[in-house]
């Protein structure tokens, strides 16, 4: 009897010791449940700091990328100026012929207090985007054709590559003839200069699709107008926003030109008019700040429209 109790006690001592070294997740794997202990809050709170850090590491990473993307042209910019106010302390050539950058900025803000420099910008850059758009909607589906039938390519192809050459003031005399000094006629010019680029870069975008594209596309029902829009399009599109760029380029460059050839009331008053008032009136300093605000809404239409559209699409096939 007294050994039956010995065993009895060493039996319980034993589950007791068993019960003491169980781990913890034993509880949960046989279905109890009970309140929530100290590892299990610490486990929460770590997780939570991992996260904020995760954030916070990803705010610093994005703020660092904009520094960087912001550096060069910030230094560009202190170079050029730096250069200048040298040129211009050295006094190579006379102040009217050469003012400092001081002078240009009086000039702008002059320009901006007065009102004219707001009213100049509004109305070439509503020229600008009018006239870009309809050269969108002409030169894609034009290149489109040239691109995917040869005897047009043949036929068109060269020509196009010409006009593309064609320095885009040739075209304001007969443009104002033809339409006279209205705001037709900056869209003339505008269109003649920017849809051949755009046209070349839907051309130099398909050249670029392979063939087996098309006979995927084909062999899943994609034909005629839906490969175009679900085939050819998207393979091109690096292609084409390149040439959606370049075309940007010249028909801004074809609008500034217009604008500072003619002069009228029914055109507003434009950058062009801003630039050729200061040749005009002999105002160097009023000359180089219209330059600047002809170089800022280039820069600005391109680095906010083209260059943030142009990295979304190559990051999204894998190229950067």
């Amino acid at each position: 009897m007294a050994a039956e109790t010995a065993a009895g006690a060493g039996t319980a001592e034993a589950a007791e010791a068993a019960a003491a070294t169980e781990p913890a997740g034993t509880a949960e794997s046989t279905g109890t449940t009970g309140p929530a202990g100290p590892a299990d809050a610490l486990a929460t709170v770590e997780a939570g700091l991992d996260a904020l850090d995760a954030t916070t590491e990803h705010e610093v990473s994005r703020l660092i990328r904009i520094l960087r993307s912001a550096y060069p042209p910030v230094l560009a910019i202190a170079l050029i100026l730096a250069i200048w106010q040298a040129l211009y302390l050295a006094k190579i050539w006379p102040d009217w012929k050469l003012p400092g950058p001081s002078e240009v900025f009086t000039s702008l803000k002059e320009t901006f207090s007065g009102g004219d420099a707001w009213t100049a910008v509004g109305h070439s850059v509503e020229h600008g985007a009018v006239g870009f758009a309809a050269s969108l909607v002409i030169g894609t589906p034009l290149g489109l054709l040239v691109g995917r039938f040869k005897p047009v390519r043949a036929g068109v192809g060269p020509i196009l590559s010409g006009l593309q050459s064609l320095p885009s003031v040739a075209w304001v005399p007969p443009a104002l003839m033809f339409f006279g000094p209205q705001p037709s006629m900056l869209y003339a010019v505008v269109l003649l200069g920017a849809v051949p680029s755009i046209a070349v870069g839907v051309v130099s975008g398909l050249d670029q699709v392979p063939p087996l594209y098309l006979r995927v596309g084909r062999n899943l029902g994609a034909r005629g107008l839906s490969s175009v829009r679900h085939v050819l399009l998207p393979a091109a599109l690096p292609g084409y926003l390149a040439g959606l760029r370049q075309g940007w380029a010249f028909a801004w460059r074809s609008l500034l030109a217009a604008e500072i050839i003619v002069q009228s009331a029914q055109l507003g008053h434009s950058l062009g008019f801003l630039l050729k008032n200061a040749q005009d009136s002999n105002d160097m300093a009023g000359a180089f700040a219209a330059i600047v605000l002809i170089l800022a809404v280039g820069v600005t239409v391109n680095q906010v429209l083209f260059v943030p559209l142009e990295r979304r699409v190559l990051k999204a096939r894998g190229l950067i």
